[in-house]
């Protein structure tokens, strides 16, 4: 495999393989119904006792706890964890506006796409990315990228991901509800995007939490969208919708647009922690090793 950030690869070898030590955390137990290498509270037949209940007519005898009998004269059933695996959602924007940046915004969001999919897939989990806008990638890709499972399906996750291109409107809300409307499970949900879509991001958002799904979300903001560095006058033009706008950018104006944005940025944080969903704003030039190495399981979405 090649570098960070080239056509083939997303991720160092040298971090892959830091990234295999660590697996998905959930607040909740995984509740799939395929089984994997997962604690579920479903009762089932693995090898991790979980607790006794008493003997009911009919139960299989070969469950039944001898030794306490013994002691108690009494008939109690082992009871056992059943392994579940947890499934990763990755839901990943890749409208018009996430190519803005130097590094750009999408290339970032690919990247850590790449890195939560390869801790899900070496720890057996299943992992898979709906990209949004829809139909901003073809079929055929989609569904390399809908559902993956085991450590040999990760070199074709990297390879596809890799491929995506940016490009269309958001269209958040819309994208989000009709990806969790068919959801049978919840699992982990980790939405990544620049969260700068005009229509807002809140039905979207209540709707994965409403379905089941432990979300996360990392904003990616590009530094030219954090600390501006052009003033004067200048002709700017939506990436998205192609309006254009002339303005004369001051230092005033400069200050009261840094407000603005850490207001909505400090907005959307507030949203999450209301909902119970993790929260962290990055710029799309930070160190791939801090973000996925500390931000995320400071986050608690892999440990």
């Amino acid at each position: 495999m090649g570098t960070l950030g080239t056509s083939d690869s997303l991720l160092d070898p040298g971090l892959l393989r830091r990234l295999e030590q660590f697996q998905l955390m959930a607040r909740r137990r995984a509740r799939s119904g395929l089984k994997g290498e997962r604690r579920s509270r479903a009762r089932g037949q693995s090898v991790e006792f979980a607790d006794y209940r008493n003997y009911s007519s009919g139960d299989d005898f070969r469950y039944i706890d001898w030794n306490l009998y013994g002691r108690l004269d009494r008939l109690f059933l082992k009871l056992y964890e059943e392994e579940r695996e947890l499934p990763l959602t990755v839901f990943l924007d890749v409208s018009e506006s996430m190519n803005f940046g130097q590094p750009r915004k999408v290339d970032l969001g690919k990247q850590l796409a790449a890195g939560l999919g390869h801790v899900a897939l070496s720890g057996f989990d299943r992992a898979s990315v709906r990209c949004f806008p829809e139909g901003v990638i073809d079929g055929s890709l989609a569904q390399q990228l809908a559902s993956v499972r085991g450590k040999s399906s990760m070199m074709n996750f990297l390879r596809f991901l890799a491929g995506i291109k940016a490009k269309g409107p958001a269209d958040f809300n819309h994208s989000l509800i009709e990806a969790a409307r068919p959801a049978r499970q919840g699992g982990i949900a980790m939405v990544v995007s620049d969260f700068l879509d005009p229509a807002g991001y809140e039905k979207g958002m209540t709707t994965l939490v409403a379905r089941g799904f432990e979300v996360h979300a990392v904003q990616i903001l590009a530094p030219e969208e954090v600390n501006p560095t052009k003033f004067g006058d200048l002709r700017l033009v939506d990436s998205e919708s192609g309006a254009v706008q002339e303005v004369t950018f001051g230092r005033f104006r400069l200050e009261a647009y840094q407000a603005t944005v850490a207001a909505y940025c400090q907005k959307l944080r507030e949203f999450c922690a209301g909902r119970g969903i993790g929260f962290s704003s990055v710029r799309s030039d930070v160190s791939l090793d801090q973000l996925l190495l500390r931000q995320l399981r400071e986050m608690e979405v892999f440990g």
